[in-house]
């Protein structure tokens, strides 16, 4: 029977907590099932072994690069290398990650672009805020 009294840790009173009581109480047909079922989960379709810089890597530092060169605001840099990284994420999950980068790429740079707009806009408006308080 499963113990329902449990304690501030979630195990019953003889210490035990349901997943416990649960693998212990399964027939060999269900633990094998699970173990199968968890084998599947925890195989990974390509090994990641490569260590070395890949051609999307440096597709990635080559449009970054070209575009912090026409950065004059250093506030932007940041943001700029935050938008590189995450379209490099998100052009991993496509097929053709080399080709879909650029656009992506494009389209987080000139989101950056525009938030670090907006809080340069708001920085200066409550400076003058800020300064009047103090």
């Amino acid at each position: 029977m499963q113990c329902t009294n449990r304690n501030r840790n979630g195990t019953g009173h003889r210490g035990h907590n349901a997943l416990d009581y649960t693998m212990r109480n399964m027939t060999r047909d269900e633990t094998s099932f699970a173990a199968e079922r968890f084998a599947t989960l925890t195989e990974v379709a390509v090994p990641f072994t490569e260590v070395g810089v890949t051609d999307l890597e440096q597709l990635k530092r080559r449009l970054l690069q070209e575009v912090l060169k026409t950065v004059v605001n250093t506030a932007l840099s940041t943001p700029l290398r935050r938008a590189a990284n995450e379209a490099a994420a998100l052009a991993w999950l496509e097929s053709e990650p080399m080709l879909v980068f650029p656009t992506l790429f494009e389209e987080k740079a000139r989101l950056a672009r525009r938030q670090t707009h907006k809080q340069l806009l708001v920085r200066a408006r409550s400076a003058g805020i800020v300064a009047e308080a103090a």
